[in-house]
């Protein structure tokens, strides 16, 4: 009784917080501009954790962790050391400055308009829009999946109320405060889960008589359906390095191209957010991103807890914590959370702003007033999550796919789909807006494609993280491809657009060292 005691209060505490933060951060929400991106006004600590809040949720605690931990053993942890310096270090390093710089310069707020504004196409703009909407509704489904089993084996409860209590909680600070709420709340969340994975990673190596016993344990397990080679699981590269590869190369670049995550430098204060935000977003994943899968890697030492076959990989990780103190079970529950309330607000914000700025504004009501924009974007908060919740209640009942699976296909798509054009759109002046609508189609297809007719695809591609992977490498032969075989945009016109990077601003010497400067 003592424990569930424990449990509720430690609960009830962190949803008061999350209500005040939202409450409290109102002020920052009064029009379309403070409310989508903070008025471009965000910090580094801020922002580098909004960052790395919505890159890691309940999918990859539960999901990822659990079935790449079961399928690749201890170098599953490449995985979460890619997302540290691929898909957050050079993220910020290529993308950062120069998305904040156009970004401003174009006045768009969302990744559609980026596009509509980059290439002057507003087919492109809608299409934009078209696929985001489609493609977030897995993803924000899945994130309520990864809780369903946590709650379970914490309060014994009905997921449909963990769900319903889940959305309600976002779907409150996130309509009140918008994106300042959700960043506060994300650098809450964000302490919550460094501390978390820490700690739950010394408690079950702890219960395996330390990290030297655990190793020696795992690399004992064999199965022969996987590999032939002793210790495999235990082994530097794993049983599988090119799947593990296809893994490493979705959850790492496939950052550079999802709108949740690209928007976050939209709204960026200035420079010294840049580099401190670098620092910070890559300390952050490496101890969350790297502890997840680190931890997963161990999950074959606790089989005889779980029937995959019956239970499937998402029971993994959750059996690994069922034997922990009542205290500790409650900040697992807290941290996933956390991890997916965060995705799930930056989630909600992109497709909600997406649908009102660059779709209904754009086609069905063009002159939207401002107050009538900021109304549209929290009515249709409130909708995309109540969608999110009824998609996530209808799959747990018909147990329709594993939780990566989901998100595999969703993040194959978005990324497959913006990353190249993206990329070379803010570096490359030669870049056509056919381009990017070949590559927006390509990529469409082959997702909706694997989830059709998965069995008619090479084996390599019939997993959706490999298929999205394929799409995102395409597109970087792609787009420069199709852009050199079709018309050039008129000089007028990129030099207008590419003027931002050459205003020449002053800085102070303790930002820049200069050149020819001799000291007296």
């Amino acid at each position: 009784m003592l424990d569930l005691v424990i449990k509720i209060v430690i609960l009830i505490a962190f949803f008061g917080v999350m209500i005040g933060v939202g409450l409290y951060c109102r002020k920052n929400a009064t029009d379309v501009n403070g409310f989508v991106l903070g008025g471009r006004n965000v910090g580094p600590w801020l922002t580098a954790f909004a960052y790395g809040t919505s890159y890691f949720s309940a999918v990859v605690f539960v999901g990822y962790a659990g079935q790449f931990g079961w399928k690749y053993g201890i170098s599953a942890t490449w995985a979460g050391i890619m997302n540290a310096f691929l898909g957050s270090l050079l993220a910020w390093a290529v993308l950062g400055r120069r998305t904040r710089i156009m970004t401003q310069h174009l006045d768009s707020a969302t990744m559609p308009q980026f596009f509509g504004e980059r290439f002057k196409s507003t087919p492109l703009k809608l299409a934009a829009s078209l696929i985001i909407f489609v493609f977030l509704i897995p993803y924000t489904a899945s994130l309520y999946n990864g809780l369903s089993r946590l709650f379970g084996m914490a309060f014994n409860i009905d997921y449909s109320i963990c769900v319903i209590a889940m959305a309600v909680l976002t779907a409150v600070y996130v309509i009140a405060g918008g994106y300042m709420a959700t960043a506060v709340n994300d650098f809450i969340q964000g302490i919550i889960m460094l501390f978390g994975i820490s700690a739950v990673i010394i408690a079950v190596l702890k219960s395996q008589g330390g990290f030297m016993a655990a190793l020696d344990s795992l690399a004992k397990v064999s199965d022969p359906a996987v590999s032939e080679s002793p210790g495999v699981f235990a082994s530097f590269f794993g049983p599988d390095p090119v799947n593990l590869l296809g893994v490493m190369i979705l959850t790492s670049l496939g950052t550079w191209g999802l709108p949740q995550m690209v928007q976050k430098f939209y709204a960026i204060k200035n420079e010294k957010v840049i580099n401190k935000g670098m620092i910070v977003s890559t300390f952050f994943a490496v101890i969350v991103a790297g502890g997840c899968y680190f931890l997963g890697g161990f999950g074959r030492l606790f089989s005889d807890r779980v029937d995959i076959a019956a239970d499937g990989y998402d029971a993994i990780v959750p059996s690994m914590l069922s034997d922990l103190p009542a205290l500790l079970i409650a900040l697992v529950v807290i941290l996933v959370l956390s991890a997916s309330m965060s995705t799930l607000s930056s989630l909600v914000i992109t497709s909600s702003s997406t649908l009102t700025l660059d779709f209904i504004k754009t086609s069905i009501k063009k002159d939207m007033t401002e107050k009538s924009q900021l109304l549209s974007i929290r009515i249709l908060v409130g909708v995309f999550i109540v969608i999110s919740a009824v998609i996530a209640l209808l799959q747990y009942k018909s147990s329709v796919s594993f939780i990566a699976q989901l998100m595999g296909v969703s993040w194959g798509a978005l990324a497959g789909a913006f990353l190249a054009p993206f990329l070379y759109g803010l570096y490359w002046k030669r870049t056509t807006k056919a381009a990017c609508a070949v590559n927006f189609i390509f990529s469409s297809v082959v997702m909706i494609a694997n989830v059709l007719a998965r069995g008619s695809f090479p084996k390599l591609l019939q997993s959706p993280i490999n298929a999205g992977a394929f799409c995102m490498i395409a597109g970087l032969v792609i787009v420069p491809v199709v852009s050199v075989i079709t018309r050039a945009p008129s000089k007028e016109e990129i030099q207008d657009i590419f003027s931002c990077y050459e205003r020449k601003v002053t800085v102070l010497v303790t930002d820049s060292i200069g050149e020819g400067v001799e000291e007296n």
